[in-house]
Protein backbone atom coordinates (compact mmCIF):
# COMPACT_ATOMS: atom_id res chain seq x y z
CA UNK A 1 0.00 0.00 0.00
CA UNK A 2 1.75 3.62 -1.37
CA UNK A 3 -0.55 5.43 1.93
CA UNK A 4 -1.31 7.65 -0.67
CA UNK A 5 -5.25 9.49 -0.53
CA UNK A 6 -6.78 9.24 -3.88
CA UNK A 7 -6.41 13.18 -3.72
CA UNK A 8 -3.11 13.02 -3.77
CA UNK A 9 -2.37 10.19 -6.60
CA UNK A 10 -4.45 12.34 -8.73
CA UNK A 11 -1.77 15.41 -7.89
CA UNK A 12 0.82 13.26 -8.69
CA UNK A 13 -0.58 12.21 -12.59
CA UNK A 14 -2.62 14.85 -12.78
CA UNK A 15 -6.05 13.48 -12.44
CA UNK A 16 -8.69 14.17 -9.92
CA UNK A 17 -9.16 11.50 -7.80
CA UNK A 18 -12.27 10.00 -9.02
CA UNK A 19 -10.65 9.76 -12.41
CA UNK A 20 -7.87 7.57 -10.31
CA UNK A 21 -10.85 5.71 -7.99
CA UNK A 22 -12.35 4.43 -11.60
CA UNK A 23 -8.80 3.59 -13.06
CA UNK A 24 -7.68 1.40 -10.01
CA UNK A 25 -11.37 -0.24 -10.18
CA UNK A 26 -11.04 -1.29 -13.70
CA UNK A 27 -14.25 1.12 -14.58
CA UNK A 28 -12.09 4.05 -17.01
CA UNK A 29 -9.17 3.03 -18.69
CA UNK A 30 -5.81 4.20 -18.00
CA UNK A 31 -3.91 5.46 -20.94
CA UNK A 32 -0.25 4.81 -21.02
CA UNK A 33 1.13 8.77 -19.71
CA UNK A 34 -1.25 7.31 -16.47
CA UNK A 35 0.07 4.05 -16.03
CA UNK A 36 3.37 5.54 -16.63
CA UNK A 37 2.67 7.92 -13.87
CA UNK A 38 1.38 5.61 -11.49
CA UNK A 39 4.17 3.40 -11.55
CA UNK A 40 6.67 5.83 -10.33
CA UNK A 41 4.78 6.70 -8.17
CA UNK A 42 3.70 3.54 -6.18
CA UNK A 43 7.82 2.49 -7.29
CA UNK A 44 6.80 -0.03 -9.37
CA UNK A 45 10.78 -0.57 -10.74
CA UNK A 46 10.49 -4.51 -11.90
CA UNK A 47 11.56 -4.10 -15.78
CA UNK A 48 9.10 -6.87 -16.65
CA UNK A 49 6.20 -5.81 -14.70
CA UNK A 50 6.60 -2.36 -16.39
CA UNK A 51 7.11 -3.39 -19.34
CA UNK A 52 3.76 -5.68 -19.32
CA UNK A 53 1.58 -2.79 -17.90
CA UNK A 54 2.36 -0.42 -20.11
CA UNK A 55 1.72 -2.99 -23.13
CA UNK A 56 -1.73 -3.71 -21.56
CA UNK A 57 -2.34 0.22 -21.16
CA UNK A 58 -1.57 -0.17 -24.65
CA UNK A 59 -3.63 -2.79 -25.87
CA UNK A 60 -6.76 -1.30 -23.98
CA UNK A 61 -7.53 1.50 -26.17
CA UNK A 62 -6.57 -0.55 -29.26
CA UNK A 63 -10.15 -1.15 -31.45
CA UNK A 64 -10.67 -4.67 -32.52
CA UNK A 65 -13.72 -6.51 -34.16
CA UNK A 66 -15.63 -6.28 -31.18
CA UNK A 67 -16.14 -2.77 -31.26
CA UNK A 68 -18.41 -3.22 -34.41
CA UNK A 69 -20.98 -4.65 -31.72
CA UNK A 70 -20.61 -1.89 -28.93
CA UNK A 71 -24.26 -0.04 -30.05
CA UNK A 72 -25.77 -3.67 -30.38
CA UNK A 73 -24.29 -5.71 -27.03
CA UNK A 74 -24.12 -5.17 -23.82
CA UNK A 75 -20.95 -3.69 -22.54
CA UNK A 76 -19.98 -6.72 -20.71
CA UNK A 77 -20.38 -8.87 -23.88
CA UNK A 78 -17.84 -6.59 -26.19
CA UNK A 79 -15.50 -7.07 -22.88
CA UNK A 80 -15.74 -10.87 -22.89
CA UNK A 81 -14.55 -10.90 -26.40
CA UNK A 82 -11.59 -9.09 -25.67
CA UNK A 83 -10.59 -11.20 -22.72
CA UNK A 84 -11.62 -14.39 -24.46
CA UNK A 85 -9.24 -13.70 -27.37
CA UNK A 86 -6.44 -12.88 -25.01
CA UNK A 87 -6.73 -16.05 -23.03
CA UNK A 88 -4.57 -18.99 -23.61
CA UNK A 89 -6.94 -21.24 -21.57
CA UNK A 90 -10.53 -21.17 -21.16
CA UNK A 91 -12.33 -23.39 -18.76
CA UNK A 92 -16.03 -23.38 -17.89
CA UNK A 93 -18.77 -25.05 -16.32
CA UNK A 94 -22.11 -25.13 -17.67
CA UNK A 95 -25.43 -26.30 -16.35
CA UNK A 96 -28.31 -24.63 -19.09
CA UNK A 97 -26.52 -24.25 -22.29
CA UNK A 98 -23.39 -25.39 -24.64
CA UNK A 99 -20.63 -22.64 -23.97
CA UNK A 100 -21.52 -20.77 -27.08
CA UNK A 101 -17.72 -21.30 -28.94
CA UNK A 102 -19.45 -24.99 -29.40
CA UNK A 103 -22.44 -24.14 -30.37
CA UNK A 104 -23.77 -24.99 -33.60
CA UNK A 105 -25.55 -21.85 -35.83
CA UNK A 106 -29.49 -23.61 -35.82
CA UNK A 107 -28.42 -23.96 -31.83
CA UNK A 108 -27.41 -20.36 -30.88
CA UNK A 109 -30.25 -19.49 -32.49
CA UNK A 110 -32.71 -21.28 -30.37
CA UNK A 111 -30.94 -19.78 -27.20
CA UNK A 112 -30.59 -16.18 -28.50
CA UNK A 113 -33.99 -16.01 -29.82
CA UNK A 114 -35.72 -17.30 -26.07
CA UNK A 115 -33.74 -14.44 -24.14
CA UNK A 116 -36.85 -12.14 -22.84
CA UNK A 117 -36.32 -8.48 -24.29
CA UNK A 118 -34.23 -9.09 -26.93
CA UNK A 119 -35.17 -7.50 -30.64
CA UNK A 120 -34.44 -8.38 -33.57
CA UNK A 121 -31.41 -6.35 -34.59
CA UNK A 122 -29.80 -7.88 -31.15
CA UNK A 123 -30.96 -11.14 -31.70
CA UNK A 124 -28.95 -11.24 -35.69
CA UNK A 125 -26.04 -9.07 -33.89
CA UNK A 126 -25.90 -11.65 -31.00
CA UNK A 127 -25.73 -14.41 -33.63
CA UNK A 128 -23.21 -12.98 -35.46
CA UNK A 129 -20.79 -12.14 -32.12
CA UNK A 130 -20.98 -15.79 -31.44
CA UNK A 131 -20.32 -17.00 -34.85
CA UNK A 132 -17.24 -14.27 -34.95
CA UNK A 133 -15.87 -15.75 -31.99
CA UNK A 134 -15.62 -18.69 -32.77
CA UNK A 135 -12.83 -17.97 -35.05
CA UNK A 136 -10.34 -18.36 -32.41
CA UNK A 137 -11.09 -22.15 -32.73
CA UNK A 138 -9.47 -21.97 -35.84
CA UNK A 139 -6.38 -19.40 -35.26
CA UNK A 140 -2.97 -21.24 -35.99
CA UNK A 141 -2.61 -21.32 -32.15
CA UNK A 142 -5.54 -21.28 -30.96
CA UNK A 143 -6.47 -21.16 -26.99
CA UNK A 144 -6.89 -24.28 -24.91
CA UNK A 145 -10.62 -25.33 -23.99
CA UNK A 146 -11.99 -27.44 -21.18
CA UNK A 147 -15.88 -27.47 -21.29
CA UNK A 148 -17.56 -29.32 -18.47
CA UNK A 149 -21.29 -29.85 -19.53
CA UNK A 150 -23.88 -30.60 -16.82
CA UNK A 151 -25.85 -33.48 -17.86
CA UNK A 152 -28.90 -31.54 -18.08
CA UNK A 153 -27.42 -29.52 -21.01
CA UNK A 154 -27.60 -32.48 -23.40
CA UNK A 155 -31.37 -33.23 -22.78
CA UNK A 156 -32.61 -29.44 -23.23
CA UNK A 157 -34.03 -29.69 -26.82
CA UNK A 158 -33.47 -25.89 -27.68
CA UNK A 159 -34.74 -25.56 -30.84
CA UNK A 160 -36.21 -29.14 -31.22
CA UNK A 161 -34.81 -32.65 -31.45
CA UNK A 162 -33.16 -31.95 -34.84
CA UNK A 163 -31.40 -29.17 -33.48
CA UNK A 164 -30.45 -30.48 -30.25
CA UNK A 165 -29.07 -34.42 -32.20
CA UNK A 166 -26.84 -32.19 -34.98
CA UNK A 167 -25.58 -29.81 -31.46
CA UNK A 168 -24.77 -33.24 -30.04
CA UNK A 169 -22.62 -35.00 -33.07
CA UNK A 170 -21.30 -31.50 -33.39
CA UNK A 171 -19.86 -31.79 -29.86
CA UNK A 172 -18.83 -35.77 -30.38
CA UNK A 173 -16.61 -34.26 -32.90
CA UNK A 174 -15.19 -31.15 -31.47
CA UNK A 175 -13.37 -33.71 -28.69
CA UNK A 176 -11.25 -35.23 -31.61
CA UNK A 177 -10.09 -31.62 -31.72
CA UNK A 178 -6.37 -31.77 -29.67
CA UNK A 179 -7.09 -28.08 -27.63
CA UNK A 180 -10.57 -29.08 -26.65
CA UNK A 181 -11.34 -31.07 -23.95
CA UNK A 182 -15.58 -31.93 -22.65
CA UNK A 183 -16.56 -33.74 -20.16
CA UNK A 184 -19.73 -34.85 -19.01
CA UNK A 185 -21.19 -34.24 -14.92
CA UNK A 186 -23.37 -37.03 -14.99
CA UNK A 187 -26.73 -37.26 -12.75
CA UNK A 188 -25.60 -39.82 -10.84
CA UNK A 189 -22.36 -37.47 -9.84
CA UNK A 190 -25.48 -36.07 -7.23
CA UNK A 191 -24.77 -32.36 -5.88
CA UNK A 192 -21.96 -30.18 -7.68
CA UNK A 193 -19.42 -27.38 -6.45
CA UNK A 194 -21.18 -24.19 -8.26
CA UNK A 195 -24.96 -24.63 -7.24
CA UNK A 196 -25.11 -20.83 -8.47
CA UNK A 197 -24.64 -22.37 -12.09
CA UNK A 198 -22.13 -21.60 -15.37
CA UNK A 199 -18.66 -19.61 -14.65
CA UNK A 200 -15.44 -19.38 -17.02
CA UNK A 201 -11.98 -18.90 -15.94
CA UNK A 202 -9.81 -17.46 -18.55
CA UNK A 203 -6.08 -18.48 -17.86
CA UNK A 204 -4.36 -15.55 -19.37
CA UNK A 205 -0.96 -15.14 -21.15
CA UNK A 206 1.31 -12.40 -19.29
CA UNK A 207 0.71 -9.61 -18.39
CA UNK A 208 -2.68 -10.01 -18.03
CA UNK A 209 -3.97 -11.56 -14.68
CA UNK A 210 -6.29 -14.55 -14.50
CA UNK A 211 -10.10 -13.63 -14.92
CA UNK A 212 -13.30 -15.36 -13.27
CA UNK A 213 -17.04 -14.60 -15.06
CA UNK A 214 -19.92 -15.47 -14.56
CA UNK A 215 -23.43 -14.58 -15.83
CA UNK A 216 -26.45 -13.33 -13.90
CA UNK A 217 -29.87 -12.35 -14.44
CA UNK A 218 -28.74 -8.54 -14.45
CA UNK A 219 -25.75 -8.77 -16.41
CA UNK A 220 -22.44 -10.49 -16.17
CA UNK A 221 -19.90 -10.32 -13.59
CA UNK A 222 -15.89 -10.43 -13.74
CA UNK A 223 -14.45 -11.44 -10.83
CA UNK A 224 -11.00 -10.00 -8.63
CA UNK A 225 -7.66 -11.74 -9.75
CA UNK A 226 -7.70 -12.38 -5.64
CA UNK A 227 -10.55 -14.43 -5.72
CA UNK A 228 -10.31 -16.10 -8.68
CA UNK A 229 -8.69 -19.04 -7.01
CA UNK A 230 -12.40 -19.72 -5.37
CA UNK A 231 -13.55 -20.41 -9.04
CA UNK A 232 -10.26 -22.29 -9.60
CA UNK A 233 -11.29 -24.65 -6.76
CA UNK A 234 -14.97 -25.06 -7.80
CA UNK A 235 -13.58 -26.15 -11.42
CA UNK A 236 -11.11 -29.16 -9.74
CA UNK A 237 -14.16 -30.65 -7.60
CA UNK A 238 -16.58 -30.56 -10.65
CA UNK A 239 -13.51 -31.80 -12.70
CA UNK A 240 -13.25 -35.13 -10.52
CA UNK A 241 -16.80 -36.15 -10.26
CA UNK A 242 -16.92 -35.69 -14.21
CA UNK A 243 -16.45 -38.36 -16.81
CA UNK A 244 -13.44 -38.09 -18.24
CA UNK A 245 -13.00 -36.92 -21.84
CA UNK A 246 -13.11 -40.27 -23.60
CA UNK A 247 -16.19 -41.52 -21.87
CA UNK A 248 -17.56 -38.23 -22.16
CA UNK A 249 -17.73 -38.21 -25.70
CA UNK A 250 -18.92 -41.44 -25.92
CA UNK A 251 -22.03 -40.45 -23.48
CA UNK A 252 -22.74 -36.87 -25.44
CA UNK A 253 -22.63 -39.45 -28.96
CA UNK A 254 -25.21 -42.22 -27.14
CA UNK A 255 -27.60 -39.40 -26.05
CA UNK A 256 -27.40 -38.18 -29.58
CA UNK A 257 -28.28 -41.56 -31.10
CA UNK A 258 -31.30 -41.86 -28.99
CA UNK A 259 -33.07 -38.81 -30.62
CA UNK A 260 -34.78 -38.91 -33.48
Amino acid sequence: MSGLTLKEAGGFIQRDGGTVSRIEAGIYPARTPDVLAMLDLYGVTEARRRDGLLKLAGEVWQSGWWDGYSEDLSKVMVDYAWVESRARRICSFDALVIPGLLQTRPYMEAVQTAIVDSSPIQITSGIRFRLTRQQILTDPEPPYIEAILDESVLHRRQGGEPVLKAQLEHLAALTERPRIEIRVLPFSSGAHASPEGAFRIFEMSEPYPEVAYMDTPGGGIYVKTSEVHRFMLKLERIRADALDPSESSKFIQKVADGLA
